[in-house]
């Protein structure tokens, strides 16, 4: 079958039936493979995608598709790559992409497309038959063509033909009128799209919780049965009693993280550039949660444990004892970003905490930034060239980064229970 004949046919719905039974299709260098010399394994040198599962058909690589991303039709070499990655993290991914899409480009080719997490996601969910349902693909036209070409594709490769977006089931005619009244029905995914979602969901903070009242069940057990112990012999006195159940519960310091869009580190960036050491743009993050948790060993502080660090770009859900554990703020210059904090003025705040500015190296710090004195450490990164350069530097600014918070602290009187005992 010719690549236009596959086109017809819906290269979406030829690669999902490839996949359900097991048979991945075949890069090829013609639209008509004869010999071996015809087939590829590298994406880019490709020009068509050939399916073997109801026979020979073939599709350009370069031709668009109806998955849109802001209605703009995705190609099927991207939906291809994308599949082939879909057990990569992102940044790879992202490596991946870029790198393809430089050689396709010296090729004369069109460069790949970088599908978004939540995108990439859910092609895949759809591709592997999980979800039958997709916010990113367009629906075939509901006339009897369309759902024949859609039944033709599902039954000759086994895979039912309910399972096409968009369209109603081949296998019967369905009443113009109850086709109206389908119209006016609201989609509800399936067992599937309910459960697991096209979103990633971090349970951390659930599982932190979790920890913690278990501890706090076997710290009672234990305290009670102590008690009883004690009260029956000769130091069962209110005070030894008191003493052993006084209880002790580690303080989790702060760091407030800019949320200015001009800023080079927000929250979707900041835990690589403070945990791994390495920075990427912040754009390049994946992450939506509004608060992000980080540990870090200060041994000045506590030699023996490491320190769970608290990040948060706003104050809104701050209650007043919160502001004694602010350790640290990673400001632009702009003073808009303290108008709700507790310490407003820039000198007053940075009192308190540690001020921390980060630029690109060589660039001239704002003199509004300067002016604030010794309170705000300046940090300097070299500017984001791509994910293959060599970032080394990253991590000699993270470790200046974390003596001037641990110094900070100390000055301020933390102990090793994280409560900050200073000039609050």
């Amino acid at each position: 079958m010719s690549s236009d004949q596959a086109q017809q046919l819906d290269a979406l719905l030829l690669l999902r039936a490839a996949i359900y039974l097991k048979k991945n299709p075949l890069l090829t260098k013609t639209s008509s493979p004869s010999k071996p010399e015809d087939v590829t394994d590298d994406i880019v040198e490709a020009t068509h995608l050939e399916f073997n599962h109801n026979g020979h058909q073939t599709a350009a690589l370069d031709a668009p598709t109806r998955f849109e991303i802001s209605d703009k039709p995705i190609n099927l070499r991207s939906i291809y790559f994308a599949f082939l990655n879909k057990d990569t993290n992102i940044s790879d991914y992202i490596a991946a992409v870029t790198s393809s899409s430089q050689r396709l480009t010296a090729q004369s080719k069109a460069p790949l497309v970088q599908l978004p997490f939540a995108a990439k996601l859910d092609l895949n969910t759809w591709l592997d038959q999980s979800s039958d349902d997709s916010d990113y693909i367009k629906p075939l036209e509901a006339d009897e063509q369309a759902r024949q070409t859609a039944a033709a594709i599902g039954a000759a490769a086994g895979v039912p033909s309910v399972q096409t977006v968009g369209t109603a089931p081949a296998t019967k005619e369905i009443d113009p009128r109850l086709r109206e009244i389908y119209k006016g029905e609201r989609k509800m995914g399936d067992r599937n799209s309910v459960l697991h979602g096209i979103k990633h969901t971090d349970f951390s903070r659930v599982y932190k919780y979790a920890e913690e009242h278990v501890k706090r069940s076997k710290s009672k057990q234990q305290a009670g049965s102590q008690v009883r112990a004690v009260a029956n012999g000769p130091s069962g006195t209110p005070a030894v009693l008191a003493s052993r159940n006084k209880p002790t519960r580690r303080v989790e310091p702060i760091i407030m993280v800019s949320p200015s869009a001009s800023s080079l580190l927000r929250l979707s960036n900041i835990k690589s550039f403070l945990d791994e050491g390495m920075f990427m743009p912040p754009e390049m993050g994946s992450t939506e949660a509004n608060r992000l948790q980080i540990q870090r060993s200060l041994p000045k502080i506590d030699p023996s444990r490491p320190m769970r660090f608290i990040l948060v770009d706003s104050p809104e859900m701050f209650k007043p004892d919160y502001w004694s554990r602010v350790a640290a703020v990673f400001t632009t210059g702009q003073t808009w970003q303290f108008k709700s904090y507790k310490w407003q003025s820039p000198p007053d705040l940075f009192s308190h905490a540690l001020g921390i500015y980060v630029g690109w190296r060589g660039d001239t710090v704002p003199s509004v930034v300067q002016g604030w004195g010794r309170g705000v450490l300046k940090v300097e990164i070299d500017k984001y060239q791509g994910p293959a350069q060599n970032r080394w530097r990253d991590r000699e600014e993270v470790e200046r980064v974390w003596s001037a918070i641990q110094d900070s602290m100390i000055s301020k009187g933390m102990n090793r229970d994280g409560a900050l005992t200073g000039n609050r």
